[in-house]
């Protein structure tokens, strides 16, 4: 009776525990409540940077896995990348239908435009925005607010490759005819001076931007004022095409069949000396040519030396939707690109400039060597021009290349432009 008495009240015993261990494995090993399901929320994002498809979407799944792991959020980010030519179009489009992407990119220069419509969140107490480096964070503030988040900021004019300046013994030249006389010793070698691509006119154009820079910074400080009040003219700074009728009849074969992409794979491979382009390129042109070595060096316009300026800007911004029904998640996207364990990789893997306090990671050469003009003053801050302005420029820089546009036709344009502008945003 003993015997069978102690086996039974083991037997119960043990079937207990097997109950609680049952009841135990249903409910993860804890007494906790299930977890609620996540919320689902989807992200509209657009970024004119399909080159950097790879890497965004890459960080975008890591925001995705931090934010259903602390806030068990289940984020989709349809995320956009239209060509940097169609790019202001596809965005001006979709908030005129009131179809705003979550978060947008917008050029530095175009943020009063699209401050003053009512399409920007205010970001200035956002905690990425506390991380800021000033110098960068007061390209994006207006009026006292921080409306959009900096991703390049830059220090840049164009690129050459290292090994053939070497290779033929010149050095970035400072004034005009220092540059004739290097785009002489190149030809001479054999060597295209300049790569062209044309086949987005967003390229070209930056010839336009990097010779009025430096003409306006050195000679005409006061003419984007007057051409805002309607008493300049593009006349007054024809001296950009000094530089630029050198650079158009020196440069490679068919350009308007070349385009960004296939022209950083042609001056990666030494198809030319001189590109006017800038650094944020280097990540393509690394890609193509791991071994590729070039230099920035800011671009003569005169032969008055004080004239070859670098170009410091905030290109690329990030801006929430002042009317996004995601505020709270956009947000946390937006604070992530600048996250403190994980931009460093992001930005460097970009070849990005550092922006911010985070950012723990050594600067690249082309960097050092544009802070060399920095530290010496010889630069200027971003030309700041009316909306729709560059975009007209991009488009007579292509007709006048294959002289269906005239230089007056040129200067006569540009000023109606202009004055149509100014007056559109009044």
């Amino acid at each position: 009776m003993l015997s069978i008495t102690a086996c039974g009240t083991n037997n119960t015993q043990n079937s207990g525990e097997a109950v609680q261990a049952t009841n135990e494995g249903a409910n993860g090993g804890n007494t906790e409540e299930p977890k609620a399901e996540a919320q689902k929320v989807e992200l509209k994002v657009q970024i004119g940077s399909p080159r950097f498809k790879e890497q965004f979407e890459k960080y975008f799944e890591q925001f995705k896995a931090k934010e259903l792991a602390e806030k068990n959020i289940n984020v989709t980010v349809d995320l956009e990348m239209p060509n940097p030519d169609q790019a202001k179009q596809v965005l001006q489009a979709r908030l005129a239908s009131n179809d705003a992407p979550d978060i947008f990119d917008v050029h530095a220069n175009d943020l009063t435009t699209y401050e003053k419509a009512g399409y920007l969140e205010d970001l200035t107490s956002q905690p990425a925005i506390a991380t800021l480096y000033d110098s960068v964070k007061n390209t994006v503030t207006l009026d006292g607010k921080v409306v959009a988040l900096p991703l390049e900021s830059l220090a840049w004019g164009y690129l050459y490759n290292k090994k053939i300046f070497s290779d033929v013994g010149i050095t970035p030249p400072q004034t005009l005819d220092e540059m004739k006389a290097a785009v002489d010793k190149l030809n001479a070698a054999k060597i295209k001076p300049f790569l062209l691509a044309f086949q987005e006119s967003w390229v070209p154009q930056l010839m336009t931007a990097l010779s009025l820079g430096g003409i306006i910074s050195s000679e005409n400080p006061d003419w984007i004022e007057k051409m805002n009040k309607g008493e300049a003219s593009y006349a007054d700074v024809q001296g950009i095409f000094n530089i630029i009728d050198l650079i158009n009849a020196n440069g490679t074969d068919k350009p308007f069949e070349v385009g960004n992409e296939a022209g950083s794979t042609e001056f990666a491979n030494g198809k030319a000396a001189m590109w006017i382009q800038g650094p944020w390129n280097a990540e393509t042109l690394l890609k193509v040519n791991p071994e590729f070595e070039f230099g920035v060096a800011p671009l003569p316009v005169s032969n008055n030396a004080a004239g070859t300026m670098i170009n410091l800007s905030t290109s690329t911004t990030l801006a929430v939707s002042k009317t996004s029904e995601n505020k709270e998640v956009a947000l946390d996207l937006l604070n992530y690109i600048l996250d403190e364990k994980d931009s460093s990789a992001l930005f460097q893997e970009l070849k990005f400039n550092p922006v911010s306090s985070v950012h723990k990671y050594e600067v690249f050469p082309w960097v050092n060597e544009a802070s060399e003009y920095v530290a010496q003053g010889k630069t200027y801050q971003d030309l700041k021009l009316p909306n729709g302005v560059t975009d007209e420029q991009a488009k007579l820089l292509q007709s006048y290349f294959v002289k269906e546009v005239t230089k007056e036709q040129f200067i006569s344009t540009m000023d109606k432009a202009w004055a149509t502008a100014v007056k559109a945003a009044q």
